[in-house]
């Protein structure tokens, strides 16, 4: 049972620190608002990840898996990528931003543990690989120790992806002092612009399938 968790915890890190939309939102939100947003995004995230076990196990993982799934999540994700860093390049440019901690405000958490779900579920690539391999991952658990292994497939998933986000927001928030409002912008604009790469390569990806099928 110890190697089940163990494999889940190593292939949880090799997926977490990969660089994608969530990373780039959990960095924009932890220079601003500390280390909450990487507890706050990664559980939006693992709580995603519950529903898809749960879904896999009722025989709808195999339906997620489909070209037709894979187009509508791309055109999705695409779009809201797209308006998220489009949103941060314009709150640069009215100079709508500040590095003053606003940690209080729970409208800014209840987003942040939403926004966790909806990056990860509007990103095709997070629903093949749970579709993949991820399911193939699961039966073995399952077929080797029942429900415990799954329930320790689960648990080790998603520390890894806790506690790395939250490292990251950790990491952030310390060094923030060293950050000035000049720095900041700069930042958010190239933030702003990996979102909107990731928000063109869903969204072409996705036309590129409709053309070719």
């Amino acid at each position: 049972m110890l190697a089940i968790f163990l494999q889940s915890l190593i292939i949880g890190y090799s997926g977490a620190i990969m660089p994608g939309p969530m990373f780039t939102y959990t960095v924009d939100k932890s220079i601003r608002y500390g280390i909450k947003p990487g507890i706050l995004v990664s559980l939006g995230h693992v709580f995603l990840e519950l529903i898809l076990v749960i879904l896999i196990f009722a025989g709808v993982g195999k339906y997620l898996a489909t070209d037709s799934a894979s187009i509508i999540i791309g055109l999705i994700g695409g779009l809201i990528l797209g308006f998220l860093g489009f949103n941060m390049l314009k709150d640069v440019y009215l100079n709508r931003i500040s590095l003053e901690t606003k940690i209080g405000e729970n409208d800014r958490q209840d987003n942040m543990l939403l926004a966790g779900m909806v990056l990860s579920a509007t990103n095709p690539y997070f629903i093949i690989w749970w579709s993949a391999i991820g399911m193939a991952l699961i039966m073995n658990a399952y077929h080797s120790f029942g429900i415990t292994g799954v329930a320790l497939f689960y648990v080790g998933h998603i520390l890894a992806d806790i506690s790395w986000f939250t490292f990251v927001a950790a990491l952030v928030s310390k060094t923030r002092h060293l950050i000035n409002i000049k720095i900041y912008k700069t930042v958010i604009v190239l933030l702003a612009l990996c979102l909107i790469g990731f928000a063109i390569r869903f969204f072409t990806s996705s036309i590129l399938h409709i053309m070719g099928s």
